[in-house]
């Protein structure tokens, strides 16, 4: 049951036709151009493979069988699956303003018994080939379009990036040569060097990052080129590359060129960048460094599709890093790793999801000043839930409203994991480990409007109808008003809570009031005076009602327990 209220006021004016409904489109109202800042981005992270099977034609390719241990096979999602979301206009709805995907790059084709059942790379966490897009996801036609098609919409793509290892080996599934990847030892986490030169699991090759010697093409990509008919304009972009850049042909080089390109041919905006901890920080400032320049000859390309003339944007997954630790990440052996220095905008907050359990003030509060202190011109990437992360916050989905208000409303930027917005279930009994957490998104629970099992009582009956139209509202006051996630936080009162964020760079002005736990009441009468004007129109985004500022009060009908107001 949604216990907080929240009252929402800006100084930004927000265009309507941007609200959008469950039945509305983007086709039927097109939105104004907004603001955009990494730092308030509104993140939605989905795994392909589980989001929407748009096309059943490419659900098993090279000979995989549908023989996976529970939710560790393919089960049909696609890249043609996730467009028809685009189109549909359920990414703007939701005030979605970035994309992140699992990789899309061709993973290992067979599946493998790591000890936990038959797993196939279904993640995009196994690549066999950097440089062509999985089959069961679609073609590389399916990944420009989606691209084009993301941006057409106002909407960034990230791409998700691996460095660090290659895909387990198998009995089709040729290793990487030695001088490409080691196979020993283990990581024993006790150094940086012990979670650096070694594989994360057994069976899972790393590659020589930290190595500056020249290596050949590996002969399974050189084959596998060749059979496909492609070889020669393969080796031709690597000769360019090498000459332009006068780098040794290491394996981290060739790495780095074929990570770009996915830049530089289809136009994505970022990287995502996994086991960021596993790979010398040095290596990311270089990746950084390449990874600009094919954006801006990208952007350079294709001026009318580039959405701005923003600087390509990383971010960081180094596991367990929480904001708490400002600059500097605190490596396996007790050294510390300033990851923003080495080319990352960002760095995923894995402390939000034990931070969310605050009281309100406290957690805004403190993340207000960690990032307008020593984290100032950075940001991190907020979550409740994730694809790896075994404890998430509200696991049973019991607080369901009040996640999203909290994700929503705390400064830095969000990531909705795929089905927050919906309650999709985090704990799969039938499977093992994070498998549990990656179920196919729930699609049927919001056709047919299925209850909240965990909001039901006496006094309410809450639908995902209802929870998707909560998270809908919240993500459409971020994407409009950059003050949200990237503004200055400070309290005004704290009964009723309320309190203020400013924002005010590079010619960007935007101040909005947020008050929460406001009781259901005949009238709602707001205190805006200083901020909003006598005689300003203002409009409740909850309720569709507008009023006047009449002596530095608001007042709107009070039968709403949230309440979402700005300047038209």
């Amino acid at each position: 049951m949604l216990r907080k209220s929240l009252i929402v006021l800006s100084l930004l004016s927000v265009s309507l036709s941007a609200m959008g409904t469950l039945g509305s489109t983007p086709e039927q109202k097109k939105a104004k151009p907004q603001t955009f800042l990494w730092n308030n981005a509104t993140v939605y992270f989905l795994l392909t493979d589980r989001f929407n099977n748009a096309d059943k034609g490419n659900d098993l390719a090279y000979g995989r069988q549908a023989d996976g241990a529970p939710l560790r096979g393919f089960m049909g999602g696609d890249l043609k699956g996730i467009i028809a979301k685009i189109k549909d206009g359920y990414f703007e709805r939701l005030g979605v303003n970035a994309l992140w995907m699992t990789p899309p790059v061709e993973q290992i084709h067979e599946g493998t018994d790591e000890g936990t059942g038959k797993s196939y790379g279904f993640h995009g966490y196994w690549a066999r080939d950097f440089t062509k897009v999985d089959a069961n996801l679609g073609t590389d036609k399916d990944f420009k379009n989606l691209v084009d098609i993301a941006h057409q919409h106002g909407i960034r793509v990230l791409l998700d990036v691996v460095m660090n290892h290659t895909g387990p080996v198998t009995v089709s599934d040729t290793a990487w040569p030695a001088d490409w990847a080691r196979t020993e030892p283990t990581c024993d986490y006790q150094s940086a060097d012990g979670a650096i030169k070694c594989t994360l699991v057994k069976n899972l090759p790393d590659f020589l990052t930290e190595s500056d010697k020249a290596v050949e093409l590996p002969p399974f990509l050189a084959q596998k080129w060749k059979q496909e008919g492609r070889y020669e304009r393969e080796v031709k972009e690597l000769e360019v590359f090498f000459g332009r850049t006068g780098f040794p042909r290491a394996p981290r080089y060739y790495l780095m060129k074929w990570q770009t390109d996915w830049i530089r041919k289809y136009g994505v905006d970022g990287f995502r960048v996994d086991t960021v901890k596993h790979v010398e920080a040095a290596v990311w400032k270089e990746l950084k460094s390449e990874a600009s320049v094919a954006y801006e000859e990208w952007k350079q390309a294709h001026p009318k599709s580039r959405l701005s003339d923003d600087a390509f944007f990383m971010t960081a997954e180094a596991y367990n890093y929480p904001i708490r630790d400002g600059l500097l990440f605190r490596m396996d052996g007790g050294s510390r790793i300033n990851y923003y220095a080495n080319g990352f905008d960002s760095m995923i907050n894995f402390g939000f999801k034990s931070d969310a359990h605050l009281p309100y003030e406290t957690l805004f509060s403190q993340y207000s000043s960690y990032l307008s202190g020593e984290l100032k011109n950075y940001s991190v990437l907020n979550y409740i839930s994730s694809h790896d992360d075994g404890f998430p916050f509200d696991p049973a989905r019991v607080q369901p409203f009040v996640a999203a208000t909290k994700l929503m409303l705390s400064p830095g930027s969000a990531q909705i994991y795929y089905g927050d917005e919906t309650a999709r279930l985090l704990n799969v009994n039938e499977a093992q480990g994070d498998a549990k957490l990656r179920s196919m998104m729930n699609w049927t629970a919001l056709q047919k409007n299925l209850p909240i099992a965990s909001t039901q009582s006496a006094q309410t009956k809450q639908t995902t109808r209802d929870l998707l139209s909560h998270w809908q509202k919240l993500g459409q006051f971020r994407r409009a008003h950059v003050a949200v996630g990237a503004g200055l936080h400070q309290q005004i009162s704290a009964t009723p809570y309320v309190f203020k964020r400013s924002y005010q760079r590079d010619g960007v002005s935007d101040t909005v009031i947020v008050a929460l736990d406001l009781p259901v009441a005949k009238v709602h009468q707001i205190d805006v005076s200083g901020v909003f004007l006598d005689g300003e129109k203002l409009h409740d985004y909850y309720s569709g009602k507008s009023g006047i500022v009449k002596a530095g009060k608001f007042e709107l009908p009070g039968q709403h327990s949230i309440i979402l107001i700005g300047k038209p």
